[in-house]
């Protein structure tokens, strides 16, 4: 089967832990990892990983991608730095587009207005009630929430983000599989080991 790369935000101070159960396992599955700078120059990671984007923000575009992933970063909370990955995930979610935002990054896309009508959850509701954002009345309390074509995570559930990742593509764990798979990674329970490798 073809499918689109899935898109990975990079950006100075991103949080690289965040995502890396997404990203391996989608790409275990086929999918291309393509990485995402604000241009072509080199970016850090939190934790110092120097990363090369494979393209920049100006170039990326929904049709050409099955996902887009916007990982937390300190610049998020910081300055406007990021605002433009903020306005391409509505573009993306316009466009039927899934998009993934974790940590900071929701509260980047709650200042873009994008949770003001969804379902999300992040790190507390006080983190998004910063942002000046109208959407309180939708935050969840839960480890990670799709909402349609958007999925949100706060930073300590990097295992359900990539769940409810996995659940909204639908081709990469399905039922007994996906649920085996998040109880092996999020509770370290040996018996999902083998219905996963059933």
């Amino acid at each position: 089967m073809s499918r689109k790369p899935v898109h990975l935000a990079v950006y100075d101070t991103f949080a690289d832990w965040e995502t890396g159960h997404t990203t391996a396992w989608l790409a275990r599955v086929g999918y291309e990892i393509r990485t995402v700078g604000p241009s072509a120059a080199p970016v850090a990671s939190i934790g110092g990983l120097r990363v090369q984007p494979d393209l920049s923000l100006s170039e990326l575009r929904p049709e050409g991608s099955s996902l887009l992933i916007l990982p937390g970063a300190d610049l998020w909370d910081t300055g406007d730095d990021l605002a433009p990955f903020a306005r391409t995930a509505r573009a993306f979610l316009d466009a039927g587009v899934p998009v993934g935002a974790i940590c900071g990054a929701t509260a980047g896309i709650a200042r873009e207005g994008l949770l003001d009508d969804r379902a999300h959850t992040s790190a507390a509701p006080m983190y998004l009630a910063a942002s000046g954002y109208k959407g309180g009345e939708r935050y969840t309390e839960a480890d990670a929430v799709t909402d349609g074509d958007l999925i949100t995570a706060g930073p300590t559930e990097p295992v359900a983000f990539a769940r409810e990742i996995f659940g909204r593509l639908g081709d990469v764990f399905e039922g007994e599989k996906l649920d085996a798979w998040y109880r092996l990674f999020h509770d370290s329970d040996p018996a999902a080991y083998e219905t996963l490798n059933a």
